[in-house]
């Protein structure tokens, strides 16, 4: 291989690359903090006794993991804006088809971490004259969010990898920056590399603080 390595051109594009950053943190923190309010919400409306609200919401759900999150993510950017007359931001497309996503497989390590709480505290919520809305509040989300912690954070670490494919309707995100200086500067091998470790070090992080709490979890559960 007589490749030679010359990173000589970030001198120019070390700002695009930051702003391209930027814009792939925002997305991957807006996507989260909607999968992981909705993904609950959507959780419960999916165990609700009432059919005509828990088959919409699993039709839903289902739907949103059963297509591929490239289609979400075009078909938010093209069509809504044709269905509804409605044109915004197309990084709020991307939001929302990221977040809508994130928020259907958050509901299901919701749901099996709601399904872990032992009967016994649902009577001790009954028995301290807790409503349906405050046993929820009090009761089960603690401990349905304890017991999905780690499901939860491993579906945030994907979300932050899959903000790379709001690149293709071309929301200047790190990819799409990248992208964009590899085919201007001749370096795809340089600059995809680059791209990656950034990816690497922000998910490297958080995979390994999910790695330390399932071990505390492990831990806990065997005494």
């Amino acid at each position: 291989m007589n490749y030679q390595f010359n990173f000589n051109f970030l001198n120019g594009n070390l700002d695009a690359l930051w702003d391209g950053l930027k814009v792939t943190l925002e997305l991957s923190l807006m996507a989260n903090m909607l999968g992981l309010t909705m993904g609950f919400v959507l959780c419960m409306m999916a165990m609700s006794s009432l059919a005509l609200i828990r088959w919409p919401i699993k039709v839903f759900i289902e739907f949103f993991r059963c297509t591929p999150i490239l289609l979400q993510i075009v078909w938010f950017y093209y069509c809504v804006p044709m269905m509804f007359n409605l044109f915004i931001d197309p990084i709020y497309m991307g939001f929302l088809a990221l977040g809508l996503n994130l928020a259907a497989f958050n509901a299901e390590a919701y749901r099996a971490g709601v399904q872990a709480v032992p009967h016994e505290h649902h009577d001790a919520g009954i028995a301290l004259g807790l409503n349906k809305a405050q046993q929820t509040l009090y009761v089960v989300l603690p401990q349905a969010l304890r017991s999905a912690l780690p499901v939860l954070m491993t579906n945030g670490i994907a979300i932050l990898q899959q903000t790379a494919l709001v690149a293709i309707v071309a929301i200047s995100d790190l990819m799409y920056v990248g992208k964009n200086i590899a085919t201007e500067t001749y370096r795809p091998l340089e600059t995809y590399s680059l791209i990656a470790l950034i990816y690497f070090a922000l998910s490297l992080p958080i995979s390994q603080l999910v790695a330390w709490i399932e071990r505390r979890q492990d831990a806990a559960a065997a005494r």
